[in-house]
């Protein structure tokens, strides 16, 4: 072949060599190379907490601490996506990837310029380097960009790059995505966005950082300009002029949020039972109040708000202020403090239902000492005074120290209450009740505000106890929130209803809580509701808990350093937010209160000695002023008799008041009288069998299935069981064994009251 004829083959198979390279760079190689496992349509959206009315409630971040909130190609507004194709990629539906055009005029500037000196990555480009783990700036870098660019225009379509690209761009301040952006910036949806705000947006994925309009709006001003300028021959004139003409007004979104704690509380997303309204209310009611009483040196405080029938929580306030240096991010409502006089009313609670006492029984409020382990002690009321006879209702009421621990004691110690606790969720008292004796009535353990508050919602449902409740459950299949059967164990009661009505109708008398508290402060309200207020040795802690028929409220109030308050009570400290956060709580709606249960008759009682007076509406009998009272129609109190009373009419006590009678605390000389020869009278107690004991049932031992009972105080005692056979006779009493669990009531026959054991008889 000569020279000539070489040339005319060369000349016909360079073209072709050529076109067949050009091919498979520009259709095959891209294929080779994967698509980056992180490209999707839409990032993760940031996970939103919302609350019970499915509202945000907060938009927490990605692991990469940004947030974003993808949205569709037709949720995004017209404008923004005109303005972000002139901005970035104006051939973007003209080219397949690769803007050659761009591409070697990128290639002349540089050349010329000895330096980069303009882009040439488009939108296809730039969606690939964002879903892509980071590299160097490297020639070979821009060209695998290249090349996975035009894998992907071979494998998506243009609608489904830009959406994806849009929903990947960085907008500066941690935002990804147009939407995200929108709400942050402009707290606006962005259907709402004007041509201005699209332009500016348009700006700042260019260098977000640099371009922030926050902190640089001169420059976020000067690059809408250019957006608007490369935008303008698409629009109307007079369009493009009110845009440059339009101020930037930005309302970046504050950086105060609802419940901050709750982020560091879950960990995932979802609906929580908070209602948004109520928390944003009752934190600045918190916030005014601490304001306050800062000159009586209190930081925080910490409110829950519960709904009774379901325990979800409403409301949960921390600390008051989140940012502040001495322990704002502590939440109060989880933290261990000491709860004063808030747990009196389980005490009583207590007498009610093993004591057989009620709100008219008559109780000694007199120096008492009481043998610990360090010694006798003598305890002392708030008011280092005694008041004699008392009602259980005043008792309660006035939050006497004296009354409480001696019914305690008459339990048998700390024990049963511990236990009741315990029974409460209280779980952070331990499981020792011994180290707080008799002031464990007093609150020396360390509780819970959440845990607290719980309890006493226990009391406004009638003695049924839930656990409490963040969560709502899924009803979608998909959600990420705990089906509830798999989070709440099952409820349990803790108590007769009577008994828990009855401690909700004293802390809902307003009369009965006088002479201690006065009238009109704020734990009265315009709606019944009860309340209960606690304060800690040397004012270190503040507490006021309560509840009417839908809802409770706890409050603590303090300072996480363990600094005192001065001289602050509950009523003072706590109170004023309790008030404020029921008010808002019935806001627009009627406050209920609970509903009397079943087994309680008024019966019209002598207030002296808690002694049945007669029919109800005989408003006096011998002269007695009666008081009406409900109690359990199974301990009608006994009857009033003469004897009760000298010849003058004053009542006659038992020679454990002697030393009260005599002292200066006796301020009611003329209603009491000591009965000289009369003994102080013993409370009644069970000696056998002890509560929880175990018989076996053996026929072939003699009298196997005989039980003796016996009591302190054997002429005074009735016994009985629902369950089992009881013989009385003389001074001994025998209950007649059967297999099962049965309860033993014995009944002191001089004042009324009962005590109950527990036993389990087992086959042999």
């Amino acid at each position: 072949m000569n020279v000539r004829s070489r040339l005319r083959r060369k000349r016909v198979l360079i073209p072709g060599l050529s076109l067949a390279t050009g091919a498979f760079v520009w259709f095959l190689l891209p294929l080779l190379l994967p698509l980056p496992s992180d490209l999707t349509e839409n990032p993760a959206a940031s996970p939103i907490l919302r609350d019970r009315h499915n509202r945000p409630l907060r938009h927490l971040v990605l692991p990469d601490s940004t947030r974003s909130a993808p949205v569709a190609l037709d949720q995004i507004p017209a404008d923004l996506i005109a303005c972000t194709l002139a901005a970035e990629d104006k051939r973007f539906h003209s080219h397949g990837g690769i803007d050659l055009l761009a591409t070697l005029r990128a290639i002349k500037d540089a050349l010329l310029q000895r330096k980069a000196a303009s882009g040439a990555s488009t939108i296809t480009q730039q969606l690939v380097k964002l879903s892509s783990p980071r590299a160097p700036r490297t020639l070979s870098t821009k060209l695998r960009e290249a090349l996975v660019a035009r894998h992907l225009e071979m494998k998506w379509s243009k609608d489904l790059i830009l959406t994806a690209y849009l929903n990947h761009l960085p907008y500066g301040n941690q935002r990804t995505g147009p939407a995200e952006a929108a709400r942050f910036y402009f707290q606006k949806p962005l259907g709402d966005l004007s041509l201005a705000e699209c332009a500016l947006l348009a700006g700042l994925p260019q260098a977000p950082s640099r371009l922030d309009p926050l902190k640089h709006p001169d420059r976020a001003r000067a690059r809408r300009s250019v957006v608007l300028d490369r935008v303008a021959a698409n629009y109307d004139a007079s369009r493009i002029s009110a845009a440059r003409a339009e101020s930037i007004r930005l309302r970046p979104l504050p950086e105060e949020t609802l419940a901050p704690w709750l982020p560091g509380f879950i960990e995932t997303h979802g609906r929580v039972t908070l209602d948004a309204d109520l928390q944003h209310d009752l934190e600045a009611i918190v916030r005014e109040e601490l304001d306050k009483l800062s000159h009586s040196n209190l930081s925080h405080a910490a409110l829950v708000v519960l709904d009774n029938s379901s325990r979800e929580i409403l409301a949960l306030v921390s600390s008051g202020d989140w940012h502040d240096p001495r322990g704002g991010q502590i939440n109060g409502a989880l933290v261990h403090r000491s709860p004063g006089s808030v747990l009196k009313p389980f005490t009583w609670l207590l007498g009610f239902e093993k004591a057989g006492l009620h709100p008219g029984s008559i109780v000694a409020d007199i120096p008492t000492r009481f043998r610990t382990e360090e010694g006798l002690d003598a305890p002392e009321n708030y008011d280092r005074s005694f008041r004699g006879p008392v009602s259980v209702r005043e008792a309660l009421a006035c939050s006497l120290n004296v009354p409480a621990m001696r019914v305690l004691n008459e339990l048998g110690g700390p024990r049963p209450l511990h236990q009741l606790l315990l029974n409460l969720g209280l779980d952070s008292i331990g499981p020792d009740p011994a180290p707080y004796g008799l002031g464990l009535t007093l609150g020396n353990a360390p509780v819970r505000l959440l845990d607290l508050t719980n309890a006493y919602a226990t009391l406004a449902e009638g003695g049924v106890h839930r656990a409490t409740r963040l969560w709502i459950e899924s009803e979608n299949a998909t959600d990420h929130a705990t089906p509830k059967s798999e989070i709440d164990p099952p409820p349990s009661i803790i108590c007769q209803p009577s008994s828990a009505y009855l401690i909700a109708d004293i802390l809902a008398d307003p009369l009965a809580r006088a002479p201690s508290f006065g009238r009109g402060g704020p734990l009265e309200l315009p709606f019944r509701c009860a309340a209960k207020t606690g304060t800690s040795s040397d004012f270190r802690d503040n507490w006021c808990l309560g509840f009417t028929a839908e809802f409770s409220v706890g409050v603590w109030a303090g300072n996480f350093d363990n600094s005192p308050m001065k001289g602050l009570s509950g009523v003072a400290g706590a109170g004023p937010i309790f008030h404020r956060a029921m008010l808002r709580l019935h806001r627009g709606r009627s406050a209920r209160w609970l509903t009397r249960p079943d087994g309680l008759v008024d019966v019209a009682l002598d207030p002296s000695t808690g002694k049945n007076v007669g029919e109800i509406g005989q408003r006096k009998t011998q002269g007695i002023a009666a008081s009406i009272e409900a109690v359990p129609n199974d301990r009608i109190p006994l009857t009033a008799s003469p004897a009760d009373r000298d010849t003058e009419g004053r009542v006659l006590l038992d020679s454990s008041y002697q030393e009260w009678l005599g002292s200066p605390h006796n301020r009611r000389r003329t209603e009491f009288a000591l009965a000289e020869h009369r003994p102080a009278e013993q409370a009644l107690r069970i000696l056998g069998p002890r509560d929880g004991s175990v018989c076996l049932l053996d026929p072939e031992l003699p009298n196997g299935g005989l039980l003796h009972l016996s009591s302190n105080l054997p002429k005074s005692t009735r016994w009985s069981s629902p369950t089992l056979e009881v013989f009385s006779g003389g001074t001994e009493a025998i209950a007649r064994l059967e297999p099962g669990s049965h309860i033993l009531t014995a009944t002191d026959l001089r004042n009324g009251h009962h005590k109950q054991v527990t036993i389990h008889v087992k086959p042999r």
